[in-house]
């Protein structure tokens, strides 16, 4: 079981590799290593790392391996974000892909080499140091795929299939063996036609990775106090699980934060600790990366004001509430035992539109019902706040004997019965 967090430089957030100075990195790598956890998840900014298709600039991947040797000495792991890509609300994009370049971030076949080329040198740079975790492809790459974006790269599902696969493949063959996997924000899970679906999440890459953020319907439906609110996190990590053909997958809680004014900064510890006991009562969690390390400088402009203040500490590298109870909990935590959580013997029918191999799609409800208000999600909250630990089994697994066995499932509910 890992704890960790999203590292956010406190000098010029991650425009730093900008101005990368390695006594500021050391400074922010010491105060996350005094909170008691032991990883972190960097991103590289990808059009100052690869500013031209055939260019990976070799000071920027030195850059980077200075801040992963860094975080060792300090006794922690890192995983690497590779297409950055989208961070907090930003588009980071290299010129190439662009305006006058403008071309397909998924499909286009130099576009797309180029990409492979990428991750398989910073993997290849970082194989041999034992605190590298692995990458992960991108942060949330999905939502250049389909709107909101307001400029989106279409692409069908078994395209965005065939593109995760060869970005991960570049990955191992840069580092073989190690953690690698992709990110998706949740409309994966919750909109209706996403070309990036919840079977990739649960089916490629080496975990599953889930990003957990109440600011997506879910706070403002139920408030900073509702239990759906601290049960999202829990919720996602057990909603991936139903895709899953291997039922010991690892699933990774990568993104969970408390985003004001949705939990009012007096609520953040509470709101913390809470997260974290639903999220450790999912068998088979990997581990929880909490967003973010610091907060935003507020000398930068035109975030939006959420974002200023996620971090676990202030941009002076000042503890806060939740930096102090996510510490605790991880110094006061009951050693790891083998076993870990109790299985969810208990599983909530979930009858959506099956996926087919062809990448064609069978009759039935879309992934909507999941989202904050859909049936399924409100269902599910509600057998959880009246303490059944449900588990999520598609409706076409519900009567595969050998399928629920695995999982340890003994009970099959549908939503009708919970009411």
């Amino acid at each position: 079981m890992r704890f960790g967090v999203n590292y956010t430089p406190t000098r010029g957030w991650f425009h730093h590799w900008l101005d990368f100075d390695l006594d500021e990195v050391r400074a922010d790598l010491d105060s996350i290593a005094e909170l008691g956890l032991d990883h972190i998840r960097v991103f590289p900014l990808w059009p100052l790392f690869q500013p031209n298709r055939t260019l990976i600039r070799p000071r920027a991947v030195e850059q980077l391996v200075a801040l992963v040797d860094a975080a060792a000495e300090r006794g922690l792991d890192v995983n690497v974000d590779g297409l950055q890509g989208h961070l907090s609300s930003f588009d980071f994009v290299p010129s190439w892909t662009t305006t006058w370049h403008r071309r397909n971030l998924f499909t286009d076949p130099e576009v797309v080499d180029g990409q492979a080329a990428y991750l398989r040198t910073l993997a290849a740079a970082l194989a041999d140091r034992p605190n590298f975790i692995g990458m992960t492809v991108g942060n949330e790459i999905n939502q250049f795929s389909a709107a909101p974006h307001p400029d989106p790269d279409r692409v069908a599902a078994e395209q965005a299939a065939d593109w995760l696969r060869r970005m991960l493949d570049a990955c191992e063959k840069g580092a073989p063996g190690r953690l690698h996997l992709h990110a998706s924000y949740d409309a994966a899970w919750y909109h209706d036609g996403h070309p990036f679906t919840p079977a990739h999440s649960a089916r490629i890459g080496a975990a599953t990775a889930v990003h957990s953020w109440v600011f997506n319907g879910t706070a403002q439906r139920h408030g900073p106090r509702g239990a759906a609110t601290e049960l999202h996190a829990a919720y996602l990590i057990e909603l991936s699980k139903a895709w899953a053909d291997d039922p010991r997958r690892p699933v990774w809680l990568q993104e969970v934060g408390a985003p004001a004014p949705h939990i009012p900064p007096e609520r953040a510890a509470a709101f913390t600790l809470a997260t974290l006991e639903h999220a450790l009562d999912c068998p088979d969690l990997w581990g929880v990366t909490w967003w973010c390390s610091h907060d935003v400088d507020r000398a930068l402009a035109d975030f939006p004001e959420l974002e200023y203040g996620l971090g676990l500490l202030t941009n002076d590298r000042r503890r806060k509430p939740a930096a102090e109870a996510l510490a605790a909990f991880v110094r006061d935590r009951p050693p790891h035992t083998s076993r870990g959580p109790a299985p969810r013997t208990t599983a909530l029918v979930l009858d959506v539109a099956a996926e087919l191999d062809g990448g064609e799609r069978a009759a039935g409800p879309d992934r909507a019902v999941c989202a904050p208000g859909g049936a399924y999600f409100e269902a599910w909250m509600r057998a959880a706040a009246h303490g059944l630990r449900p588990a999520v089994v598609l409706a076409e697994r519900a009567a595969d004997a050998a399928h629920l066995a695995a999982r340890g499932i003994t009970d099959v509910l549908t939503t009708e019965r919970i009411g």
